[in-house]
């Protein structure tokens, strides 16, 4: 079996949207056929960051053509989640073999190929180094049956049960708040508030953008820190967002809610434009949800 690592760079010319599709010329159309229902792994440079690294991944459902650019195809995905860190190309001498040669040099013919086909236990090295950080703040389980945010499953480098987990509802739920609390710092975008009880935890929630039941993945960028009764008024419509992270209040609410709302009515999200809010997600929202309302 094989999997397949997919070069990404945001100012590009290809038309991904890493959650939803990969755009990719021809020459590549065989590699990406040997992966499909497989899962793949994003890598390239981020910004902010200097070098190039492996950030996420995800499973290619199909591959079809795209009739608008001859010569090039999309490859349709599902299951995206991102790493818990960015994880480097010579962590532990290189975990795709011969991409790092023994000198230390990047092999200049792998790094040049936007698809590149490596074995499950090189993907499996890369997924256990992307997604065993646990949350930094503690979880509330006071309902029943709930012991651990993750299922309790051996977290031994090649075992197969993180690839199991990775389709798994509660283990991406777990993930996707770890990463837009750690990206929000732990704050409300709306409100401003950063509100700890008193063995740690924060209040403050992750909502989905374009939510799960309409495919939404489980994106940072999809994603938006807000405390309950915000999140309760967005996921209803009640409030939304514009592009440039301006809160929109609806006119069917019933009641004002300034008083709930940061002053300016600026939503506060990341300093890095890589865990800001998608203005595709947010065009969904407006469009399907505020509207809507």
């Amino acid at each position: 079996m094989v999997a397949a690592i997919f070069y990404h760079k945001a100012d590009s010319g290809y038309k991904d949207l890493p959650a939803f599709h990969y755009h990719f010329p021809k020459m590549y159309l065989s590699r990406v056929e040997q992966v499909v229902g497989r899962r793949i792994i994003y890598y390239g440079p981020l910004s902010g960051q200097t070098g190039q690294f492996y950030w996420a991944t995800a499973i290619v459902t199909e591959v079809r053509q795209d009739f608008q650019l001859p010569g090039h195809f999309y490859a349709d995905l599902e299951g995206y989640i991102e790493f818990d860190r960015l994880v480097s190309n010579r962590e532990n001498g290189g975990l795709e073999r011969n991409f790092i040669l023994s000198d230390g040099r990047v092999s200049p013919g792998r790094a040049v190929q936007a698809v590149r086909v490596i074995s499950d236990e090189e993907r499996e090295a890369i997924l256990n180094a992307g997604l065993s950080e646990r949350s930094p703040w503690p979880e509330r389980y006071d309902e029943a049956g709930v012991g651990n945010e993750f299922d309790e499953q051996p977290q031994a480098p090649l075992e197969r049960p993180l690839v199991e987990q990775l389709v798994n509802r509660r283990f991406r739920d777990a993930k996707f708040r770890q990463h837009v609390r750690i990206a929000y710092d732990r704050r409300c975008a709306f409100t401003g508030l950063r509100l700890i009880n008193g063995k740690g935890r924060p209040e403050v929630e992750a909502a989905h953008i374009m939510p799960v039941e309409q495919n939404g993945p489980d994106s940072i960028q999809n994603g938006i820190a807000l405390s309950g009764t915000v999140h309760w008024m967005f996921d209803r419509g009640l409030l939304s967002m514009e592009d440039d992270f301006t809160i929109l209040k609806s006119r069917q609410l019933n009641h004002d809610v300034s008083h709930l709302l940061r002053p300016d009515l600026k939503a506060i999200v990341p300093d890095n434009p890589r865990l800001r809010p998608h203005p595709y997600y947010l065009d969904w929202h407006r469009t399907n949800c505020f509207k809507a309302a």
